[in-house]
């Protein structure tokens, strides 16, 4: 093609000389960008680049890789135990040892986090959820060993107290059996504090309460911990997808009422963003949307409106259900894994949480 912005008018009626530099492509060459866009059937034929097997993958907009998730793990007592959980098939609580050994796993499979939930026992169960606070606690036991096995491996601690409590709730009572706000977040901050100075990576607040992210982050700065990440729960919804967990946690059968008065209401989603905002204005590196799949819409407004870090939790209601669908020969299971956490990824998710991560991250793996 000829230089055609140095002469004084080029055909079609383009802009001449230095204006059309200035004027953009469309000004400058409105017959040629018509073209481009008026362009149809049969010079327009979309499936030309999905012929070959290297041409899709050339122009694939969005690729999965193992580093792209976090492996959730139950720690439970004891040595060499290994309990599965009937509603999680695949999925069991590990004892400290082989919790190790699954980091030992993740880490050969490229997976760089974990992120750690503990089956607190019964008699360590209170109203005020005070082995929260125990510097020696089953959470604080765990990333001690693998931190010592495993290094480089990072390590996501849930930060809330419905594993430690007798109720089941996330945060402290009043006489009403209302969530108290305020006397929880001091409490929230004390366990952030003991999984910090543990060696926990990211702290992951999940109990929904107003301002816990600003009180955690300045105890995190001022208790020589700057470099722990927050990653919040910013939109945590009050979700029927959660039942697997709570019985990984041995929690479901402990909980009173319903958490409806903090976690999310799923018909809303300019609230999430209001949350989401709040999240960030307090200090966290990265914020979370919680379900995965059912709320996709949240991970693609909230990735638009802020272009932060947003992970989403592929939640164990979800996990169920694609394991059940294969079972059932609905599906098949290696497919709806990878094209689910595909899903994450497109609606602008930089990782994800998920059951699947150590089996998704062989697959890719090849």
């Amino acid at each position: 093609m000829g230089r055609a912005h140095e002469g004084p008018a080029c055909e079609h009626g383009a802009v001449a000389g230095d204006e059309a530099l200035e004027a953009g492509p469309e000004q400058a060459y409105p017959a040629a960008m018509s073209h481009i866009h008026a362009a149809a059937y049969p010079a327009l034929r979309l499936r030309r680049t999905r012929a070959t097997g290297w041409s899709r993958a050339m122009h694939a907009e969005n690729r999965l890789s193992p580093a792209d998730f976090i492996w959730p793990l139950f720690v439970t007592e004891g040595r060499d135990v290994s309990e599965p959980i009937a509603s999680l098939p695949g999925v069991s609580r590990w004892s400290v040892d082989l919790a190790v050994a699954r980091a030992r796993e993740a880490a050969a499979a490229g997976i760089p986090c974990l992120a750690l939930f503990p089956n607190t026992q019964a008699d360590r169960r209170s109203d005020d959820g005070a082995e929260a606070l125990n510097p020696d606690n089953l959470m604080c036991q765990a990333i001690r060993a693998i931190k010592d096995a495993v290094p480089d491996i990072g390590l996501l601690t849930d930060v809330a107290l419905d594993p430690y409590t007798v109720h089941g709730q996330d945060g402290l009572l009043d006489e009403a059996g209302y969530v108290v706000n305020d006397a929880t977040v001091d409490m929230l901050v004390g366990q952030a504090l003991n999984q910090a100075a543990a060696g926990a990576d990211i702290i992951a607040p999940s109990d929904m309460m107003d301002g816990r992210i600003g009180a955690i982050r300045e105890a995190l700065e001022t208790e020589g911990h700057a470099n722990v990440q927050i990653m919040a729960y910013a939109a945590k919804y009050a979700s029927a997808f959660y039942g697997p967990f709570r019985d990984a946690v041995s929690s479901r059968g402990l909980l009173k009422g319903d958490k409806k008065n903090y976690q999310m209401d799923p018909a809303n989603s300019d609230e999430a963003l209001r949350e989401v905002a709040l999240d960030i204005a307090e200090g966290a590196d990265s914020v979370m949307v919680k379900p995965g799949l059912p709320y996709l819409d949240i991970v693609a407004r909230v990735k638009a409106n802020f272009n932060v870090p947003v992970f989403a939790y592929q939640v164990s209601g979800e996990y169920a259900m694609i394991e059940a669908a294969a079972a059932a020969g609905a599906g098949e299971r290696d497919a709806l894994v990878l094209e689910t956490l595909m899903a994450f990824k497109r609606a602008g998710c930089a990782g994800v949480l998920t059951y699947h991560a150590l089996h998704a991250a062989r697959l890719l793996n090849g």
